[in-house]
């Protein structure tokens, strides 16, 4: 049984792996620290069960789930989620999740669930595993062909007769990307929306081009047009993608010669086409960094790691922030930690230098200006002015 941990925390996820190799120490247990490292840890090995955290840097749980379950549908989810994401982990057992855990996580429970689960797994591979991986194989092998084919280089002696045989007519999708940073799960995006879409109008598969080019082969009905199509994935890519693209296409193929000149008149084409860039998502954006924002206010929170997390250009996620909040970043954070700190100096037993360094400053003295900045008061001073006889006042 392979399991794949996903969260950027270390402690969650390194102790969920001593958890599971305590446990079940046949399994094999693999770790993950955002949704691209999980990407490739699902295509280097057949992963059984996720268990991936619901913010992440880049993306979150619940758009990974749901980007990669049509293409590994035996994968079974697991989220896990802290108190202030409940919603979250709600919406991740309606998208198919099997169950979620709440942080702190406990072990009794986990290894139940492990143990449930995989016990699901077992009776089911017995039944379907042989028949899949004869599928997958002949897959990768046509997709690999034809990407050669599609490049002009050589085949060798494969015969494309019985290709030909299940695609007589078809259109051709290219869909390129520009970037100067690595790509690997935005291809896998791509390649998982292009994928999805020509099931839906039509019959085809996706094979990757190059390290920033992807390539759909679709075989519509007599009658179905491709604009319909071209529509969903223009839209689709502009939710997701957080990088400039392209979209290329072709008339109906009718004769699979023209395949390499067709391929090549596409990428000529892209060197006078503009890209699309939309600020996608931009709501969605926010929102996530908000909630990373409120689960992480007492660790690092620069603005370009946050704005990393959701993909987008620090300066463009400064000016898109204070926009959607009305408060500049930085401003935003220490708001967030000094109204922490109001309910830990309501504590008697919390030292001031513990407040501070429980909302993120490990220098006291820092602290302690910041609050007197915003309040008017001290911490000491706060603390003093909200006792009554050893008693707290409500705020």
């Amino acid at each position: 049984m392979n399991i794949l941990i996903v969260d950027d925390e270390n402690v969650i996820r390194e102790g969920i792996q001593r958890t599971l190799n305590n446990r079940f120490p046949a399994y094999s247990t693999y770790l993950a620290v955002n949704a691209e490292e999980a990407v490739t840890q699902l295509r280097k090995h057949h992963i059984d069960i996720v268990l991936t955290d619901i913010l992440m840097p880049g993306m979150t749980g619940l758009e990974l789930m749901n980007l990669t379950r049509s293409m590994y549908p035996r994968v079974r989810w697991v989220v896990i989620s802290a108190y202030s994401e409940f919603s979250y982990a709600q919406e991740a057992v309606r998208l198919g999740a099997k169950d979620y855990l709440l942080k702190p996580i406990g072990k009794e429970m986990l290894a139940e669930m492990i143990e449930k689960i995989s016990g699901e797994i077992e009776q089911e591979r017995e039944q379907t595993e042989e028949a899949e991986l004869l599928k997958l194989n002949r897959n990768y092998l046509r997709e690999a062909v034809f990407q050669r084919w599609a490049q002009g280089l050589d085949i060798g002696r494969f015969d494309m007769t019985p290709f030909m045989d299940s695609h007589p007519h078809f259109n051709l999708i290219m869909v390129k990307m520009e970037s100067d940073k690595v790509v690997q799960l935005e291809h896998f995006m791509i390649e998982n929306v292009l994928g999805e879409l020509i099931e839906k109008h039509g019959q085809g598969f996706v094979t990757i081009y190059d390290s920033k080019s992807l390539l759909g082969l679709v075989t519509l009905p007599e009658g179905g047009t491709i604009t319909s199509l071209l529509e969903e994935l223009r839209t689709h890519l502009i939710k997701y993608l957080r990088v400039p693209f392209q979209i290329m296409h072709t008339d109906r193929i009718e004769d699979i010669d023209t395949v390499p000149g067709e391929v090549q008149r596409m990428r000529q084409a892209s060197s006078t086409q503009v890209y699309e860039h939309y600020a996608s998502g931009s709501d969605q954006s926010i929102e996530v960094a908000l909630q990373y924002i409120r689960t992480h206010y007492h660790a690092d929170l620069s603005l370009e790691k946050v704005a990393a997390i959701v993909y987008l250009n620090p300066v463009y996620f400064s000016q898109l922030f204070k926009q959607k909040t009305g408060a500049g970043f930085k401003e935003y954070v220490i708001g967030l930690r000094l109204e922490q700190a109001k309910q830990m100096l309501l504590n008697p037993k919390l030292k001031l230098a513990d407040v501070a360094e429980r909302i993120g400053y490990q220098d006291m003295r820092h602290f302690s200006q910041l609050f007197r900045k915003k309040y008017g008061e001290t911490p000491s001073e706060f603390r003093q002015r909200h006792r009554m006889d050893g008693i707290e006042k409500p705020l």
